[in-house]
This record gives C-alpha cells, sequence and structure tokens, in this order.
C-alpha cells in the first residue's frame, strides 16, 4: 500500500541528490523558506555513508541539519522501488536531481517509485533538453530512458508532474571535454552549422527558478516548462570568446557528417554522442523570450556573463 502523502497545506518536498543541481535547488528553496517561513519543509535524500569513510559525509550532513533539512539516506542505484516508494511516500513533493551519472534505468525506477508512493507532485530529473522534440533513436541513446519517463507520468493521473527543460548546463558548452570552446588552441567548434543553436542554464539558475516553480499560483502541474539562461548559435559564441578574451579565435565548423562519423568510431564515447545531438536543428534551443524566466521577468546569467566570470 502505497503512503498517503501530505496535503498541500502542509507542503514538504523531497529532493533526491546534492550534486552541482541539487545543491542549487536545496539552497533556493531554503532561501524561499527564508522569506516565507512555514511556507513548506525541506528534506533531502543522501546515499548511506561508507563504512569506516564519513569525515566528508558528517560534514556536509551537519551543514544541511544546521539549514533545517531533514535527510533521509537510500541508494537510488541500488535500493529497489519498494524501498524508494517509502521514503517518497512521506512527501507531498518529490524533486529529483539524480542526473544520468546514476546509471541507466534510474530515471524510470525513481518515476516508478514516484508513483507508487502515490506522492502528490514529482518533478523528474529532465533537466535538459527537449526529448519529445528529440524522440527516441538519437545518438545519445540515455535520452530514450528519458521518454519512457515522460511517457510513464503522462499515462496516469493520480499525481501531479512537472518537467523542466533547462537546455545544456552553461558550463557545459565551455568544458575542454566537450571540445566546443577548445581555449588552449584558441579555437570554437560549430556542431553542425554556425547558425545552430544552444539553450544554456546555469544550474544556480535552475536552482532559482525550480523553486519558483514549486510555489508558483496558479499551480504548474502536467506540464514542459522552458527554461533559457541564454539561447546563442555556436557564431555569436565565438564572438562572445573573442570579446571575452580580446582574442580573435579560430572557427572550425564540424559537419553533421563528421560528427556521425566520429560518432561510428566511437560509439560509446559520451562527448561524441553529446556532440552529435547539439549539432541538430531541432530539440536543443528555444527563444529566451519565450522562456518561463522571461516571461516572470526573473533576470538569469547570460553566456558571455558565464564567460568573463569564469574564462579571464
Amino acid at each position: 500500500m502505497p503512503a498517503t502523502p501530505p496535503t498541500a497545506d502542509s507542503l514538504s518536498i523531497l529532493v533526491i541528490g546534492t550534486g552541482e543541481l541539487g545543491a542549487s535547488v536545496l539552497a533556493a528553496l531554503t532561501r524561499h523558506l527564508g522569506i516565507h517561513p512555514g511556507a513548506a519543509s525541506i528534506a533531502v535524500l543522501l546515499r548511506p555513508p561508507a563504512a569506516g569513510a564519513d569525515v566528508k559525509h558528517d560534514a556536509r550532513s551537519k551543514e544541511l541539519t544546521k539549514a533545517g533539512i531533514t535527510i533521509e539516506q537510500a541508494d537510488v542505484a541500488s535500493a529497489s522501488v519498494a524501498e524508494l516508494a517509502a521514503i517518497m511516500g512521506r512527501y507531498h513533493t518529490v524533486i529529483s536531481c539524480v542526473g544520468f551519472a546514476a546509471g541507466p534505468g534510474t530515471q524510470r525506477k525513481l518515476a516508478q517509485a514516484a508513483l507508487t508512493a502515490g506522492v502528490s507532485r514529482f518533478f523528474p530529473w529532465q533537466f535538459g533538453v527537449d526529448y519529445d522534440e528529440i524522440g527516441r533513436g538519437s545518438a545519445q541513446t540515455l535520452f530514450d530512458e528519458q521518454l519512457d519517463v515522460r511517457d510513464l507520468l503522462r499515462s496516469q493521473h493520480a499525481t501531479e508532474w512537472v518537467i523542466i527543460s533547462t537546455g545544456m548546463f552553461t558550463s557545459f558548452l565551455f568544458e575542454p571535454e566537450f571540445a566546443v570552446v577548445d581555449l588552449d588552441a584558441n579555437t570554437v567548434h560549430a556542431l553542425g552549422s554556425w547558425d545552430n543553436q544552444v539553450t544554456l542554464t546555469t544550474p544556480e539558475d535552475i536552482g532559482v527558478l525550480t523553486a519558483d516553480i514549486v510555489f508558483a499560483e496558479p499551480r504548474i502541474r502536467d506540464t514542459v516548462v522552458y527554461l533559457a539562461g541564454d539561447t546563442v548559435s555556436y557564431r555569436e559564441l565565438a564572438d562572445i570568446v573573442d570579446r571575452v578574451r580580446a582574442t580573435s579565435v579560430t572557427r572550425t565548423l564540424w559537419t553533421t557528417d563528421l560528427l556521425i562519423d566520429r560518432l561510428r568510431q566511437d560509439p560509446e564515447g559520451t562527448m561524441s554522442k553529446y556532440r552529435a545531438v547539439f549539432a541538430r536543428t531541432n530539440g536543443v534551443a528555444w527563444p529566451k523570450d519565450q522562456s518561463y524566466n522571461a516571461v516572470r521577468g526573473i533576470r538569469t546569467t547570460t553566456a558571455e556573463e558565464w564567460a568573463r566570470a569564469n574564462l579571464v
């Protein structure tokens, strides 16, 4: 039997994970409660500490507890649906901030656990591209599981769901391993075309906007919400790097055919998969002026602001 979730009048929120995104969501929720005390209670689901090596975990747990955050423990990778549901069932709203690193099948399992628990509202980890637009069979095979989660949530009406599409994390666009921006070689590579665009949002902004969505009135439910810290073309990206570093980068186009060929040569390569995905003309970008943050007048970090803060 699923646990009976709390009523909306006693909003209790469980955040799963405290990585870069989870920490940002927790910080934003905590700030909201600092302004609106009593609006909700917050808990976080952490992996149990490894035996004999708990100093770091202890420090983190103490910090979270000091902030008034309740700690739950379970390893989402190994826990069963029933075990996760038993924890989730104690909460009204569950926000999953555990991404692909948790392993294949984890996103489906978390969604199944939320539905089994009968939680009132579930935010799955879908903080990325528009998986509906991308469709099945893309270069990134893990994306198909994201569509499985959407199908599962849309097939029922007992649990409200909110999917937040953020585009790429801004920092990832500048990640050396991704190699779109290669500072060592003073080169910017365009994926597919110089006119192709990508939507970017920082984890800090995602945290702020997720908290805003959680408490928004009228309540947001059973829909996809689009965020956009910025939306830029690869040509605009090269211009940004030029301005920020007072240089003139070499501009090299990686065509779609080239990227597909490289993916064939390295079919399991994570970066090869992502480069092929972000060479697409659909599903990876949307207009910033139509985003949730723009419509609500919430300021976000642009690609150039991020670059000035981190590349100089």
